[in-house]
């Protein structure tokens, strides 16, 4: 199915009022998809397989900012250190470090978000609060000189109650606040996806993920 344009439109003048930037998941979405948000001037693209994201990048025009929004395993940050915009998923110090590494040896800064279990579901990845702040803490000691922390990612939990799902996205924008009093090199608080975008854009995110809405297979609006 090809890429929604009206829908596409929509979202980015929605999107505007606010200057919330748009990841376009394209995930299982053939590269002919992908292009036609390219050639509508759009450019950031989220992917969760690491060899589908080397697959695209390795064909598709340079200038595509590859946001890796999956569970990222620390033995296959090697094949997307070259190129890699963001790192939307970080959740132990082990995958930092290993990002640094590989970022050290492509002569590269990496850019990473540190993502929080928000959610009611235990399918969701991420840090508690907690592990959170022990992870800042460990990091304001020991920085690493290849990563940049932009901010955190949190996935609302997969439920028709939006007061829940709003709930738990006032939380995330909490804790965000709290770390940028000490940090305020922290900008981006990734959450909201197609399902709950408004919502999370009314709670103070500053990046949305959307892929079925743009891409077909739902068409219900968040």
């Amino acid at each position: 199915m090809a890429a929604n344009r009206d829908a596409y439109y929509t979202i980015c003048r929605e999107l505007a009022i606010t200057k919330t930037a748009l990841i376009a998941v394209s995930k299982t979405k053939p590269v002919e998809d992908i292009l036609e948000l390219y050639h509508l001037g759009h450019r950031d693209f989220g992917e969760n397989y690491v060899q589908e994201l080397v697959d695209k990048e390795a064909v598709l025009p340079k200038d595509i900012r590859w946001h890796f929004i999956g569970h990222l395993q620390s033995n296959k940050v090697k094949y997307i250190a070259p190129f890699v915009h963001l790192v939307h998923g970080v959740d132990s110090l082990k995958l930092l470090q290993e990002i640094n590494k590989q970022a050290k040896k492509n002569n590269r800064i990496i850019d990473c978000l540190l993502q929080v279990y928000i959610a009611k579901e235990e399918t969701k990845f991420g840090l508690d609060e907690q592990e959170l702040e022990e992870l800042v803490t460990q990091l304001n000691h020991q920085p690493f000189a290849n990563i940049r922390i932009c901010g955190l990612m949190g996935m609302a939990s997969f439920t028709e109650n939006m007061e829940t799902v709003r709930s738990e996205f006032h939380y995330l924008k909490t804790l965000f606040e709290k770390l940028r009093i000490s940090d305020a090199g922290l900008t981006t608080l990734s959450m909201g996806m197609s399902s709950d975008y408004s919502i999370a854009i009314e709670e103070g995110s500053t990046m949305v993920r959307i892929g079925s809405l743009l891409f077909g297979e739902r068409r219900k609006t968040g």
